[in-house]
């Protein structure tokens, strides 16, 4: 067996490993290259194998830094099967189709106003394109080994994180090696810990958080205190969040406050119709979280859902108190702009980022505290506060990856550091090399190497 690390080598992004053996490539995960410009200008480059020369793709999860590739690949050849698990698929369903909306959207606005350096500006794919690539998609049962024509077998673990979020094991020639994909938290109230990573002879494991530790502070009395004084102030709580995980999360928050009788009397909304759309599978797709199906309608039935352009407006030309859940969750675009420009003059108002803002977003800079922030062309003076809801992260921090780790049945020959920056990278190869003592290695882009069976 032959692995290949095309993507999230030194980087958190782009997940793309080529598995080759017994005469057969398998694509773990075929995601975008997202954040500074030096990565997005990756997803322009020829992809580093010919598409038609693989015989099929394994998704982890339906994140576009490891989906949002897919659609690509197929404009270019590629015309095999693309398995996961069903919450994945329908994830997917949601999240390509409006990938390719927003490339056409951007397009078209280059095109117009004459600043891209491609001439025509062109999408990296469009609508027609993603659609017809959802056809390939196929899923897969838990825990329930996927027999391929060649012998090779994939089986799909619950790893947390989001939504249909899978560890996946690829068994062939003799070799078993495992992806951890985005790994979950052990306490995570909606999804529980990712299973136990089961057996394996090498291990390629996400590091995303490899060199921290989070906060241990309980964002459900952060929320609280944000809505406490909201409602006394009579202001409006803006929070960028994103549509699949974190406004689920938010939700669920809020439905613990309720629940104990701590939540203030202050109106709910989730601005984002692929938020709603997204919060629905959660009801299609019970057994792959905690909640349940009576509890799951209650939890997501504190908020009201807006979907119309004009309802949205709407929302923008209120005043408070008012909770305002919006996409994205960096303020790089959708309906969270138009509120941000409609409440972050007002000192009285309030904007909660949750979670990691990425260098050179909106929510960077509002974060770091800047004064004005730049949208559609225009400068918005930040006069709301700005703060951080803490402990929020869907990943594993690096004393939550080594507790996993410590699961395994036994030591693997080999793990491969992955899905990180290279300081993270480095942390958490010293602690598995340290306190494991099993062999580690922080592989780079393009590197391969041969997994060969035990003697």
């Amino acid at each position: 067996m032959r692995l290949s690390f095309l993507g999230a080598a030194g980087t958190v992004t782009g997940s793309r490993y080529l598995v080759e053996a017994q005469g057969q490539r398998i694509l773990v995960d075929c995601g975008l290259f997202q954040g500074l410009k030096d990565l997005r200008l990756k997803n322009r480059e020829p992809f580093p194998v010919d598409p038609k020369s693989l015989d099929a793709v394994v998704l982890t999860h339906a994140h576009l830094d490891h989906s949002g590739y897919i659609p690509r690949l197929c404009a270019e050849g590629f015309s095999g099967p693309i398995y996961c698990t069903p919450s994945t698929l329908d994830l997917c369903r949601i999240l390509l189709l409006d990938s390719a909306s927003i490339m056409e959207e951007e397009a078209d606005h280059a095109r117009h106003h004459g600043y891209s350096r491609h001439k025509p500006p062109m999408p990296l794919y469009t609508v027609t394109e993603a659609t017809r690539s959802l056809g390939q998609l196929r899923s897969a049962s838990w825990e329930r080994p996927l027999r391929l024509p060649a012998g090779l077998e994939i089986t799909f673990r619950k790893a947390g994180h989001i939504l249909g979020a899978a560890s996946t094991h690829i068994r062939g020639a003799g070799v078993e090696i495992a992806f951890s994909g985005d790994l979950g938290r052990p306490h995570d109230p909606i999804f529980g810990p990712p299973q136990p990573p089961g057996d394996f002879d090498y291990l390629t494991v996400e590091s995303t958080y490899g060199d921290r530790k989070h906060e241990n502070v309980d964002p459900v009395e952060v929320l609280a205190e944000a809505l406490r004084d909201a409602v006394r102030k009579r202001s409006v709580v803006v929070v960028p969040a994103f549509a699949v995980g974190r406004t689920q999360m938010l939700l669920h928050q809020l439905w613990t406050l309720k629940n104990s009788g701590r939540l203030p009397p202050i109106p709910i909304y989730v601005d984002s119709p692929m938020a709603s759309d997204v919060t629905r599978l959660y009801m299609k797709h019970p057994g792959d979280h905690l909640l349940g199906g009576p509890v799951c309608r209650e939890v997501f039935s504190i908020a009201r859902y807006v979907q119309t352009t004009e309802e949205s407006k709407t929302l923008s030309a209120r005043s408070g108190p008012m909770l305002l859940i919006s996409a994205s969750g960096m303020a790089t675009g959708g309906r969270v702009l138009h509120h941000l420009k409609s409440f972050a003059p007002n000192p009285d108002n309030l904007i909660l980022l949750t979670g990691f803002q990425a260098e050179g977003t909106r929510g960077a800079r509002l974060a770091a505290g800047e004064d004005s922030i730049k949208i559609h062309g225009d400068w918005i003076p930040v006069r709301a506060a700005v703060k951080t809801l803490p402990n929020v992260s869907a990943h594993a921090d690096g004393d939550e990856m080594l507790e996993w780790l410590r699961k395994a049945p036994r030591a693997p020959r080999r793990v491969f550091i992955t899905h990180g920056e290279p300081s993270a990278s480095a942390a958490l190869r010293d602690r598995i090399e340290k306190e494991l003592g099993w062999p580690a290695t922080v592989p780079a882009q393009g590197d391969a190497v041969e997994l060969l069976p035990a003697k």
